[in-house]
């Protein structure tokens, strides 16, 4: 009976025989008290995709919360690394290392500090930018070949201004919008780049506001 009832659970889960390619990353720092700041935009961006797919973020694998989705026919994997923001690159190389995913298929959505709150940019690769979170994946991957997607959240008010304790604030109830509607346009963003439309994605996201 023990057959009879494993064949049920399989067919109940309808596991999908498709590999997972693909990471979907959003960076952050875990805990309540972090939840609304700056830095968790990337959380933020995975919440919201979960939301609209009626998934969740919750399962505790390589050092991350992580679930799976597919998109444009791509199958792929959320994270909310755990580690803390400065250390997002182990979870990602853990992950990376399980399912031999290239860096180029490692899609990041984080902060940032570059431009008002709600402001998109969408990079193939490039530098951190002074982003501690892409330092660390870039070192961790040892390249900065893999795509982002960052999301604009405010310019420190003046030079001096500690950049810790900014991105560390919380977003200001009058800019909560620019964000959201940042973030409404990630789940667009990443159909175009998972079919390989990274180009129209630029050019269509690149510099606009919400």
């Amino acid at each position: 009976m023990s057959n009879i009832f494993d064949l049920f659970k399989k067919i109940e889960k309808k596991e999908d025989p498709t590999p997972i390619t693909h990471l979907i990353v959003g960076l952050g720092n875990p805990g309540d008290k972090y939840v609304n700041t700056r830095h968790n935009a990337g959380f933020m961006a995975i919440d919201y995709i979960c939301l609209k797919n009626n998934i969740k973020c919750n399962k505790l694998k390589f050092k991350a919360l992580c679930t799976e989705i597919k998109i444009e026919g791509v199958r792929a994997l959320l994270m909310k690394p755990q580690t803390f923001m400065n250390l997002s690159g182990e979870a990602i190389y853990e992950a990376c290392s399980f399912y031999k995913i290239p860096p180029e298929n490692v899609i990041v959505i984080s902060d940032d500090t570059s431009f008002d709150v709600g402001k998109l940019r969408i990079r193939k690769g490039g530098s951190a930018g002074g982003h501690n979170g892409l330092k660390n994946i870039i070192l961790n991957l040892n390249t900065d070949t893999f795509p982002r997607i960052r999301l604009g959240v405010g310019q420190k008010p003046h030079p001096d201004y500690d950049i810790a304790d900014w991105v560390l604030s919380d977003i200001p109830k009058d800019k909560e919008k620019n964000l959201l509607g940042a973030i409404e346009c990630v789940p667009d963003i990443l159909k175009l780049i998972l079919s390989g439309n990274i180009e129209k994605a630029m050019c269509d996201f690149n510099g606009i506001s919400k």
